[in-house]
């Protein structure tokens, strides 16, 4: 992970969570956006992984942001270290993603993720977990995307907070959310569904037409990160 502040949170735990031993690993959503606007998303279990590093073999432990990124290889991912990882998933708590793909980190501008609607504050392979008080739960919501840092933020992320299907069309809110999780209503934002689209209003609400059926549903913005898909069906 690229904290927002860059300044490394380098305190390794001794010992992985109990949560951690002896249960299959959670299976997570994730979403990548690179900086061209390309996508990729997928369901992956985020076990524990093995990344190189320098000419090193470093293990990740199961349940973090950067287990679930290893192990869907979306693209190659650059690290620098800035603890001492080893073939010990404890010992990976210094991990700093650096590049992903084709885009590097530059300055202030970097990889971030965030879990739900909220930007991690530990790295990405923290053994305490995203927010230091636990690992990845199935069902989680991990983005990944690269942060143009900007009057003391991260470009906001948009997600629904209401998708209600109806006879002939689809109605949407859209909010668009900082790096702290707060929303604000997404006027102006594109809303697919499938081919069909509408833009959202000053309330972030709009109402896309849609036939009877199941539908991919998304939404996207300029300056702002695409949210996930949603399938919805429509009756």
């Amino acid at each position: 992970m690229v904290r927002r502040t860059f300044v490394l949170c380098l305190v390794a735990a001794a010992a992985l969570p109990a949560a951690a031993a002896g249960s299959a690993p959670p299976r997570v959503s994730q979403l990548v956006v690179f900086r061209d606007g390309t996508v990729k998303g997928n369901v992956v279990r985020a076990r524990q992984a093995r990344v190189r590093v320098g000419g090193r073999r470093c293990a990740v432990p199961a349940g973090t942001p950067l287990a679930a990124l290893a192990v869907s290889r979306v693209a190659k991912i650059g690290f620098r270290d800035y603890g001492s990882c080893s073939r010990r998933a404890r010992d990976a708590g210094g991990l700093f993603v650096k590049s992903i793909g084709p885009d590097v980190n530059r300055g202030a501008d970097g990889w971030v993720y965030k879990v739900g609607r909220k930007l991690g504050t530990a790295d990405a392979a923290d053994p305490a977990g995203p927010f230091g008080r636990g690992l990845l739960k199935s069902g989680s919501e991990v983005l990944w995307f690269y942060c143009h840092f900007t009057d003391g933020s991260c470009q906001r992320t948009l997600a629904f907070t209401r998708v209600a299907p109806a006879l002939g069309a689809v109605s949407v809110t859209v909010r668009a959310y900082d790096d702290q999780g707060r929303g604000v209503p997404a006027a102006g934002a594109t809303v697919h569904v499938d081919s069909a689209t509408a833009v959202t209003g000053a309330d972030g609400s709009a109402t896309v037409s849609a036939v009877a059926g199941t539908h991919q549903l998304w939404v996207d913005q300029t300056s702002r990160i695409r949210s996930f898909i949603r399938t919805v069906v429509v009756p």
